[in-house]
């Protein structure tokens, strides 16, 4: 073999290598981040692109699986991390619940972004998501360069709470709110097995997510996430401890003066038969000097497998700064 031959050989092999390991590698990577204060993050990556998402799901006690299967449209044209935040799926379940707070789950963020090198992250949420990732842009502005909000909690919490659990609620009839509870309550039964306590968990979502869609009978295979996908210590840590004590780490909260500053390029979509109030979720785009609400017709809090066909092109054009 000549010389160039040989030259030509490991140029090949290097840039095989360099496909192997880069962040853009089409089959998952996962892992854990060690945090500032030594708790653990597990994280997945997937995709190929010039720049990189972070994907933030909702919750909070939920896990990256709840979006997992249904962001893959990102990894076309992007890096995307998925990550469990604290107190949910293979994350940290700390004992000391002071350690789920907010302000933490701030923090979390920053040094999942550090880990990684990112200068400049996109931030990519869904439903309560985006209050952290809002609350993440306040406290670090320079290191986010984009924002997507799909079916975000308001930027304030006002009468929310009452006002998104009744409509929510309005979306059961007495039978279903009975079978949801049952399996609630078989969820949290430490003496079920751990194909018992996935079964109630699949029953009690299929029921959620169908009371979050539009058109319910849409749920198969509309939803290709899996809600109970992860360990079981994090499901059952996130429904009892990580879901209450995040939320209320939160206050009375209200985003909206801070926002009036806030300049980063933010879209925000929404279902038009949402139970989230859409004229609570007005308010980001309305306080943000930069931001813009697309409400999606016939469609609910899932806008991006409900409307794929108009949610997807309008994201990949805001993500490549098309506006």
């Amino acid at each position: 073999m000549s010389k160039r031959s040989w030259v030509c050989a490991l140029a090949a092999l290097g840039a095989l290598v360099a496909s192997l390991t880069a962040p853009g590698l089409a089959s998952a990577q996962t892992g854990w981040v060690t945090t500032s204060d030594s708790a653990r993050l597990y994280y997945r990556i997937i995709g190929h692109g010039p720049d990189t998402i972070i994907a933030i799901h909702g919750g909070p006690g939920l896990d990256h699986e709840s979006i997992y299967g249904d962001f893959k449209p990102l990894a076309e044209h992007h890096v995307v991390i998925f990550y469990d935040q604290r107190g949910g799926g293979k994350s940290s379940l700390p004992k000391d619940t002071t350690k789920l707070f907010a302000a933490r789950q701030v923090q979390d963020l920053d040094d999942l972004r550090k880990h990684f090198h990112i200068e400049q992250a996109t931030l990519v949420a869904h439903s309560y998501g985006p209050l952290l990732a809002g609350s993440y842009a306040l406290a670090h502005p320079a290191n986010v360069k984009r924002m997507v909000f799909f079916g975000p909690v308001p930027p304030y919490r006002g009468e929310f709470n009452r006002r998104y659990g009744a409509s929510l609620n309005s979306r059961l009839d007495s039978a279903q709110q009975a079978r949801s509870g049952a399996a609630s309550r078989r969820m949290a039964d430490t003496s079920l097995s751990e194909a018992e306590v996935r079964k109630a968990c699949r029953e009690y979502w299929s029921i959620g997510v169908r009371q979050r869609l539009a058109e319910p009978n849409r749920t198969s295979p509309l939803v290709k996430s899996d809600f109970c996908a992860t360990d079981l210590a994090g499901i059952r840590y996130g429904r009892r401890i990580g879901n209450p004590v995040i939320m209320a780490s939160y206050g009375n909260w209200d985003l909206r003066p801070k926002l009036k500053s806030l300049n980063v390029p933010m879209l925000i979509v929404h279902g038009e038969q949402e139970s989230i109030p859409m004229d609570m979720v007005e308010e980001w785009a309305t306080s943000m000097p930069h931001a813009r609400l697309i409400k999606v017709p016939n469609a609910a809090h899932f806008t991006y497998l409900e409307r794929p066909e108009l949610v997807w092109p309008a994201v990949e054009k805001f993500l490549s700064g098309g506006g």
